[in-house]
């Protein structure tokens, strides 16, 4: 327990490309290609301008283009944008295990890094599949103190990721990756709190900045201390109650990458809720009749009351309201991103299903499954469980689906220029030169 923190920085140094074998560099692009999509998808949303117009302004030279934007801006602040277009919409990957979106910090940091610096595709996935399996291996120790107590992981795990990803492309010794990973932990932040707003957008996006500055002061030879993560005052003591489950940290390290836990979701929000959408939205497709409709009762897992038990009065909320996802399967039949803008959430219909909607947290429903009981208006009753929902680990999107949603999301781009992003991102571990992936991203 003493050496977590140094076994880490030893395993990144001495990992070699070669180490990611075929399934795992499927899985990886598998992951930027779903990731590249989110963020052309996220690249118009409101929040992305309040930022570059609050923020805009302290940037250095413009050295790296943001996806899908037209600006070039200095290196940590495309990372924060990347961060934010990419998870603005809560359709980013997703580890069940730990309920992290771990590309996202990761992802975002470098492809900021790989616009103004040259990186082959080669490095680029070996530093991607190493900060990928950093924030897993993290995430799956401290889980589930560390999200219980308010953190949200995808940011305050996220930015380890992005440290030792962009370390690795630096060519950090193993002292200056301990002192990277060091200033990332000390730099652990985002908080659950700010579900359904802006701010869970910004979590991954300040994760990359910061894991850009982490390495880069590591670099220069700024010191930490030397157990960060397992310190009796390090990350694990201060925000998991001490938990730190190391045999599970370790647990193939430096061998396996952990892509074999990751999701891609079917629809833009919260991943819990996923099976309420889908199972009302059956009922819709089978005929039924939403004004005859007189109550609805969602049987859950305790978790998804805990994430998700709003009444929201925004889009962003709705993405995280179990009582909205019954609401747009039961009178839309789907669960687009038109479901959840502020439009859907003050739809009339939709507001009206959402008053008959009662959650019930039951601790036989798994997470990945709900029960679904409705009454008619004449008494009937009729009723649907769904045990595992698409896009979760049972019935994982097909890389045809994911071209699907990548194509059906970005609207930035035109048709052809999205179809050879595309295409460019299946390829991207043979590419010379990612920098030319992310000029294919930029707008304008």
């Amino acid at each position: 327990m003493n050496d977590l923190s140094r076994m880490l920085a030893h395993s990144i140094v001495t990992s070699q490309a070669a180490s990611v074998g075929p399934e795992t560099s499927k899985e990886a692009h598998r992951a930027l290609v779903n990731y590249i999509g989110c963020a052309l998808g996220g690249a118009d949303h409101p929040a992305m301008d309040i930022t570059f117009d609050a923020l805009g302004g302290f940037s250095g030279p413009g050295a790296a283009g943001v996806i899908g934007r037209p600006e070039k801006v200095d290196v940590p602040f495309a990372a924060l944008l990347n961060g934010l277009s990419s998870h603005i919409h809560d359709f980013d990957d997703t580890t069940p295990s730990n309920y992290i979106h771990p590309t996202s910090p990761v992802a975002s940091a470098l492809f900021a890094w790989a616009a103004a610096t040259p990186v082959s595709g080669r490095d680029f996935l070996h530093a991607f599949a190493l900060g990928f399996d950093t924030v897993t291996r993290i995430g799956d120790a401290t889980y589930p103190n560390h999200y219980k107590a308010g953190w949200h992981s995808t940011s305050s795990i996220g930015v380890f990721g992005a440290a030792v990803a962009i370390g690795k492309l630096m060519g950090l010794n193993e002292q200056q990756m301990l002192w990277a990973i060091g200033l990332a932990a000390t730099q652990a932040s985002g908080l659950r709190d700010n579900f359904g707003s802006m701010a869970k957008g910004f979590h991954p996006g300040h994760a990359a900045r910061c894991g850009i500055e982490a390495a880069c002061l590591a670099r220069a030879g700024f010191t930490t201390g030397t157990t960060p993560l397992e310190g009796p005052r390090g990350f694990a003591a201060v925000t998991s109650g001490g938990l730190l489950d190391a045999a599970n940290f370790t647990d193939g390290l430096g061998t396996s990458y952990r892509f074999e836990g990751n999701t891609y979701k079917p629809y833009p929000c919260g991943i819990v809720i996923h099976p309420t959408i889908e199972v009302c939205s059956t009922f819709h497709d089978e005929g039924l009749v939403p004004d005859k409709i007189k109550a609805v009762e969602v049987k859950v897992a305790p978790l998804v009351r805990d994430l998700c038990d709003l009444r929201p009065s925004s889009g962003l909320q709705g993405k995280f309201s179990i009582y909205h996802a019954a609401a747009i399967g039961l009178v839309r039949g789907q669960g687009r991103l038109s479901e959840f803008t502020d439009e859907a959430v003050s739809d009339p219909r939709i507001a009206a299903m959402r008053d008959k909607v009662t959650a019930v947290a039951d601790s036989t429903v798994g997470e990945d499954s709900v029960r679904v009981i409705i009454t008619m208006d004449d008494g009937q009753k009729i009723e649907k469980f769904l045990g595992a929902s698409l896009g979760n680990l049972v019935r994982p999107l097909s890389d045809a689906q994911l071209d699907e949603k990548f194509l059906n999301q970005v609207g930035v781009v035109s048709g052809d220029q999205a179809r050879k992003v595309l295409e460019r991102c299946w390829a991207i571990g043979d590419m010379k030169n990612v920098g030319d992936l992310v000029q294919a991203c930029v707008t304008g």
